[in-house]
C-alpha cells in the first residue's frame, strides 16, 4: 500500500483531478483511440443498460416468489413499487455488478454465455441489494435511488429480514440451476457474503473509535471486504461460467477488486461532495455520521493543521452548522485529492490484472468500458 502522502497533491487552476469524472483520459484506450466509447462512457452506458434489461426478468421472478411482506419490500427497494403497492417505475441501480458477470462471460465465452449466466448474474443482483438494505439501516440513511429508504418506510425488522430474504434468493438461483458452474459460483458467492459481513463488522467498529485510533491500511481492506469482494467475485462468476481456468478465474477477481476499491474511493468522494440532486442522498451524509471513511482517514492522518481541526470536529457531536467547514478540513487536509490519485492507481493495478485474464484488447474492451465507467462517475 502507497503510503500516505502529508502535503496534498495539487493541483492547477481549473484542471479535473486525478479521478474525476471530468477528467481526461489518463490510461491507454483500446487501439490508442482518444475519445472512444469507453472514453465518452456511451460503450458503458449501453452495456449497463442491456444488462439491465436481461437481468430484471430474473430478478423480478425472483422477487415475485417471495412471501407477502417480504416481496412487497423487496419491490418497493428495486423501485418497482410505491410504499403503497402500487406500480412505479423507479430506479433498480445501475447494474453494473450483474453487467461485469455477464460481459466477463462474453468476454471469454463469446456470445452464447450471456443466456447461460443471466441467473447467476441476478443472483449477485440480489446479494447487492441484500447488503444495500442491510446498510442503509447500519447507516442510518435515509434515502436511496432518490426515495426514502426501505427502513424508514417499513420500519427495521422488516428492512433486515427483506435483505436476509435476498440472499436467500441468490443462494436458491444458484442451487437450482443446472449449468456446470452453478456449484462453484454458489461456494464462491457465500464466501464473498461472509468477507462482506467482516468488512461491514469493520467499518462499523470502526466507527466506536477514536478519531486518532484508525489507521489508513486497515480502511482500505475494510473498503476491499465492503466493496471490492463483491464486484471482484462477480468477474469471477463470469469467468466460472465461461469454463476459464483458475489462473483465469483468479485474475478476474483481483481485477474486480482493484477495479473495486477504485470505486468505493470515488463513492467516498461523492459521499461527501456529491449534488444531492444526482446522487439522490443528502450532502455530506458521511460527515453528519462521523463515518470513518477513506478520504477522512487520510486527511486525518495526514499530519497537517487541517487534520487536527477535523479530529477536533470529529470528536464532538454533529452541527449542521459545521458540515461546510468539516468538508472544507477533509480537502485541506489532502484527503479528497489522496483518494483521488488513489483511485486512479487502483484502476491502474485493475487493468494489469485484466490483461492477465483477457490478454485480447478487444474481448476485454467491455470490462474495461465498465471499469473506467464507474471510477469516472458523479453519482
Amino acid at each position: 500500500m502507497a503510503e500516505f502522502v502529508t502535503e496534498a497533491k495539487q493541483c492547477p487552476a481549473g484542471e479535473p483531478r486525478p479521478g474525476d469524472p471530468s477528467a481526461p483520459g489518463d490510461r491507454p484506450r483500446r487501439g490508442g483511440r482518444e475519445g472512444g466509447p469507453a472514453a465518452d462512457g456511451h460503450e458503458a452506458t449501453a452495456i449497463l443498460d442491456r444488462a439491465r434489461g436481461s437481468v430484471d426478468p430474473e430478478l423480478r421472478a425472483a422477487v415475485e416468489s417471495l412471501p407477502g411482506a417480504m416481496g412487497r419490500i423487496a419491490r418497493y427497494h428495486f423501485g418497482w413499487e410505491h410504499a403503497d403497492g402500487t406500480p412505479a417505475a423507479g430506479n433498480a441501480g445501475k447494474a453494473i455488478r450483474p453487467a461485469l458477470v455477464l460481459t466477463a462471460a462474453s468476454a471469454l465465452g463469446g456470445s452464447g454465455a450471456r443466456t447461460a449466466v443471466l441467473r447467476a448474474a441476478a443472483a449477485v443482483e440480489l446479494v447487492h441489494n441484500f447488503t444495500l438494505l442491510h446498510d442503509d439501516v447500519m447507516d442510518r440513511d435515509t434515502s436511496r435511488r432518490h426515495r426514502p429508504t426501505a427502513w424508514t418506510v417499513f420500519g427495521v425488522p422488516d428492512a433486515i429480514l427483506a435483505g436476509d430474504a435476498l440472499q436467500a434468493l441468490a443462494l436458491r438461483l444458484l442451487a437450482e440451476d443446472p449449468h456446470p458452474a452453478a456449484r462453484a459460483a454458489a461456494a464462491r458467492l457465500a464466501d464473498c457474503v461472509v468477507e462482506l459481513c467482516e468488512g461491514q463488522h469493520a467499518d462499523t467498529a470502526m466507527e466506536q473509535r477514536a478519531p486518532d485510533e484508525v489507521r489508513l491500511d486497515e480502511v482500505l481492506v475494510m473498503a476491499e471486504a465492503k466493496t471490492g469482494a463483491l464486484i471482484g467475485c462477480a468477474c469471477a462468476v463470469g469467468g466460472l461460467y465461461a469454463g476459464a481456468d483458475d489462473e483465469v478465474v483468479a485474475a478476474l477477481d483481483a481485477f474486480g477488486r482493484q477495479a473495486g476499491l477504485a470505486f468505493q474511493l470515488i463513492d467516498d468522494v461523492i459521499g461527501i461532495w456529491g449534488d444531492p440532486e444526482r446522487t439522490g442522498k443528502s450532502a455530506g451524509a458521511d460527515l453528519a455520521v462521523r463515518k470513518k471513511s477513506l478520504p477522512v482517514v487520510a486527511a486525518l492522518t495526514s499530519g497537517t493543521p487541517a487534520a487536527a481541526e477535523l479530529a477536533e470536529l470529529y470528536g464532538r457531536p454533529y452541527d449542521e452548522q459545521d458540515l461546510e467547514r468539516t468538508a472544507q478540513a477533509v480537502e485541506r487536509a489532502g484527503g479528497r485529492d489522496w483518494a483521488q490519485v488513489q483511485a486512479a492507481d487502483r484502476m491502474s493495478r485493475a487493468m494489469q490484472e485484466l490483461v492477465r485474464a483477457v490478454p485480447d484488447p478487444e474481448a476485454a474492451g467491455g470490462l474495461l468500458a465498465l471499469a473506467e465507467f464507474v471510477t469516472r462517475r458523479s453519482s
